[in-house]
């Protein structure tokens, strides 16, 4: 097995080094560390791009095992913003140059549902003149969908894999139609096919995982050919069945460690593609969100949910922010940003770099 320090200027990685890189401690995880930062800063500079992050519904039709806004969740108090709602929130966005915005919800397929995506897409372009990037993340759609809201203005799709490893996926979901791993897949293609910049993840420590398993992740983002990564530690919700199997996880510092492990090799992997410091990191340490910008990630969404409803967007427990304006997040994160050896990038989409090269070799193709 080769050590560690050679491994860090390999150029191709296989699942052997990964999972030894992964599992490395002590002055090698320091390291791994600060090589990714490195390959970041020589990459793509040390500026961090902020995208508002607006939640606007939490009604769902998946009933996934892990998620607390799951269908069959009846302690859940749903709520969906309106269009005046999401546009206030992308108006502030604008207003404190975050440069683009995030639309995440639960899952819907139904026509009002779509329509109303494709309408406020539309306007978010019209109230800030075109300057707001805006990526969506609102579930499996078919292509014709996520073709309607390419088309209105949307240009990033962020669609989690969740795990890579078929049987472990079969496993924090319901065994129906409406949870299907090869529809997951199908679906990330088609947002490739479709033009968007692609972003997926996986979450971090599940019940049953290996670091063999979280090796193979990592190899998976690399062959879809990903644009944008978000992932961070599976954290548990004791109104989902999942939590029936919390004694089987990692303690939660060691899921943040692996976490942040993610985040550098991703960053060693891929060295051109934007990575976000994930909500699901300050979860577990304050801190969590800086240590990975510390390390290669490059990409930080501020929640600027209306605080009325920002509650009621539980995934997991003990989400931060929950009290917390979204002028006052924006100041302490810009503050934290640089406090972590970084810039931020106002008023810039910060499109991945991986994505025009990809799109370059598509139109060769052809």
């Amino acid at each position: 097995m080769e050590k560690v320090e050679t491994l860090l200027y390999k150029k191709d990685l296989n699942a052997d080094d990964l999972a030894t890189l992964l599992s490395c401690t002590g002055e090698e995880e320091r390291s791994l560390y600060a090589r990714s930062k490195e390959v970041r800063d020589n990459t793509l500079g040390n500026g961090v791009y902020m995208r508002g992050l607006i939640e606007i519904s939490n009604r769902c039709i998946k009933d996934c095992l892990y998620c607390g806004i799951r269908r069959s969740n009846s302690q859940a108090r749903r709520y969906a913003l309106s269009e005046e709602n999401i546009l206030d929130a992308a108006a502030f966005a604008h207003r404190y140059r975050y440069g683009s915005v995030v639309l995440q919800g639960g899952e819907r397929k139904d026509e009002a549902f779509i329509t109303g995506i494709e309408q406020v897409v539309r306007k978010i372009k019209q109230l800030s003149e075109g300057t707001l990037g805006i990526t969506l993340s609102l579930g499996e759609q078919n292509e014709d969908t996520y073709r309607r809201w390419r088309e209105a203005g949307a240009h990033r799709y962020l669609l989690r894999i969740e795990t890579s490893n078929e049987a472990l996926y079969r496993q924090i979901h319901p065994r129906d139609a409406l949870h299907d791993f090869h529809t997951r897949l199908e679906c990330l293609r088609s947002l490739q096919r479709c033009g968007y910049q692609t972003g997926t993840g996986v979450m971090i420590g599940l019940p049953g995982q290996t670091i063999r398993d979280l090796a193979q992740d990592l190899l998976f983002l690399k062959e879809m050919d990903i644009d944008m990564v978000g992932m961070g530690p599976y954290l548990e919700h004791h109104e989902t069945p999942l939590w029936e199997q919390r004694h089987l996880l990692l303690p939660q510092r060691e899921r943040l460690r692996l976490g942040l492990h993610m985040v550098s090799c991703l960053r060693l992997l891929m060295p051109d593609i934007n990575i976000a410091a994930t909500t699901a990191l300050q979860a577990i340490d304050p801190a969590g969100r800086e240590k990975a910008l510390e390390i290669g990630a490059n990409v930080i969404m501020p929640n600027i949910t209306p605080l009325t409803n920002r509650a009621d967007y539980q995934l997991y427990e003990n989400k931060p922010g929950m009290d917390e304006g979204a002028e006052a997040s924006t100041a302490r994160l810009i503050e934290s940003v640089r406090n972590s050896g970084c810039e931020v990038r106002l008023a810039a989409w910060g499109d991945s770099p991986h994505f025009s090269h990809r799109k370059n070799n598509l139109s060769i193709c052809k």
